[in-house]
This record gives C-alpha cells, structure tokens and sequence, in this order.
C-alpha cells in the first residue's frame, strides 16, 4: 500500500467486524447502539448519517456495491455509475454495470455542489460505498495497471485456483485500493483552502481465501474464522483537522495496535465533525485518548490560526 504509506496515515492493526456480511455489518456499523444492542433491539433507531444530518450537515451517501442496506434511505444518495459521460463508462466499467471504485470519485465536486449550500457551510460527510475487495471475481476489482502480482486467479470457481494465484489475485485487489485512498486523499488536500479534511476508511467484514476449506465471507459469526472478522480501519486528517481536533497523530499512531470494533464508527465520526448528540459515547470514540489541549500543542505549527472560518469536509470510505 505505497499510497497509503506516502501520506503518513494511521492504521489500527485489531479492529474486528460487528458482522461477516455487508448486510450484518453496515446497518450495526452505522447505529448508535454497538454490536451486541444492535442485535437484541428490535426498534428504530437514527444512524449517524440521521444525526449528523440533523446537525444541519450535508451528507452524501455514494454506492458502487450492494447498496447501503437502509442506512441512507433519509439522506441524499447515488450510484457511482450515475452521471458517469459515455466515455467514462466505458474506461471504469464493464459491460455488466461494474466499475471500478475510481468512479467514486470522478463526479465528487458536482454531486456535493449540489447538496444545499446552506448546509455545505455547516460541513460535508460523504460515504463512498466501495465494491473494494469483494469476491468470487477479485480479477476483476483491479484494473491491468494494478495487477502487480502474477499468476492471477481468472475465476469465480476459487477452488480451482492455486492458493498463490488466489491471493495474487486478492492482493491486486488492495492495490486497487491503496491506489482510491490515495487518490481520495489528493482530492481531500485539494479541498483543504476552504475546509478542514479528512478520511476515515473501515471494512464492513474480511474475507475467506481457503483457509480452512473456506472462501468469501458470511460465515454465522460465532464460528466464522478470524480472517472474516478482522477488518483494517485507517484515518488520514489534514493539519487543521488535527487541530481543531485538537489531536496528536503521533498519539494516535502510538495506540493503533489498541483493540477496536465497529462499535467505534458512530462515536469516531460524531468527535470528529464536532456533532454533539446523546448518543455519543467518548470511550467509543477512537480518537478521544489523543484528543485535548496537550497533543494539541503537541502538533501545533506556525499555521495555528489557518482554519478559523473553514468547514469541514469528511470522505469515509468502506468496502
């Protein structure tokens, strides 16, 4: 993940899955009320795109997967594919309908230019819904340029595929994604006269690449293998994020091998867009430990004062 490395971000070693499906995870992922409430409770509840919607925050939720699973029913929401020219179309996706996760990206500005500016100046929370590294067909998540690790699997029959073709082709598939956070990251820099930025990136489950007889993911999560639960979690802030944060990136490097889970989405994201709601939880949020006055002088520079009247943008990608 050489892009990923270039920009210096945080990436938390044990974090593991509230599910081993997008289904199971992304609905608990985005709730307020953690893994095991999640699944005993049978009302509504309002997501942390509700919430911050609320707060009076434009938030954009973008699908280039199995859709959202009623997370952003209430809030704005669009394909990738959508608004895509004939030409784009045809260079980010096949004859399917699948593209690849870049077309994320490519009609970013216009689609957040026009949410309501009023709420634009409040802040901006985009969901970029990636396919990522969803299988049978990992060949097909990476574009020629990406396959950097040969023989590739060509198949969806992954049983007929050598272990080291299997993880060629999976491992290109990283690739694809190191390359959209790095490019995600660009366009977030690119924003930084005008807002405060920055990334927070979580995998809904892992995946299965035959350890043990098995493949994919879904597995019932009491006896699904490690490699379906233990998802990567990675955080990229722009200088006057940390700031106004009032976080130490070295402090937060220093305690990214703490344990997680994906109770810490809902909490992390709310701290970080200064929402303030009941339902945020400190000891969920995974920047609170790095967060006051200390660390904040910590990582201080001559630009102090830069960001005084900025908004506050916040791209959060999943698989």
């Amino acid at each position: 993940t050489p892009q990923l490395a270039k920009h210096n971000v945080v990436s938390w070693s044990n974090v593991r899955s509230c599910g081993t499906s997008t289904a199971a995870s992304v609905p608990c992922m985005f709730s307020p009320l953690g893994k095991k409430d999640f699944e005993d409770s049978k009302d509504d509840y309002e997501t942390l795109l509700d919430v911050a919607k609320a707060a009076g925050m434009s938030v954009l939720w973008i699908d280039n997967q199995s859709g959202c699973k009623g997370v952003c029913d209430r809030v704005p929401n669009a394909s990738a594919a959508d608004s895509l020219t004939p030409a784009l179309r045809q260079a980010l996706c096949d004859s399917s309908g699948e593209c690849r996760d870049t077309a994320l990206l490519t009609p970013l500005v216009q689609r957040i230019e026009a949410l309501t500016p009023e709420q634009r100046a409040r802040g901006t929370l985009v969901v970029l819904h990636q396919m990522g590294s969803h299988g049978p067909a990992y060949f097909k998540r990476s574009s020629t340029a990406a396959k950097r690790f040969q023989p590739e699997c060509r198949t969806e029959v992954l049983a007929e595929c050598s272990p080291t073709e299997l993880v060629n082709a999976y491992d290109n598939s990283i690739v694809a994604t190191d390359v959209f956070l790095g490019r995600t990251i660009d366009w977030l820099q690119g924003q930084s006269a005008h807002y405060d930025t920055g990334m927070l990136y979580l995998s809904d489950h892992g995946e299965s690449l035959g350890e043990y007889g098995l493949f994919l993911h879904g597995m019932p999560y009491r006896i699904a293998p490690e490699a379906q639960k233990h998802v990567p979690m990675v955080a990229w802030l722009d200088a006057d994020l940390l700031r106004r944060s009032q976080l130490s990136g070295a402090c937060l490097r220093a305690g990214a091998d703490a344990p997680l889970t994906h109770d810490a989405l809902y909490h992390s994201v709310l701290g970080l867009v200064d929402v303030q709601s009941p339902t945020y939880r400190p000891a969920l949020d995974a920047f609170e430990a790095c967060r006051g006055s200390a660390n904040a002088n910590a990582n201080a520079n001559a630009n102090a004062s830069a960001a005084a009247n900025k908004g506050t943008a916040r791209a959060q990608t999943g698989v």
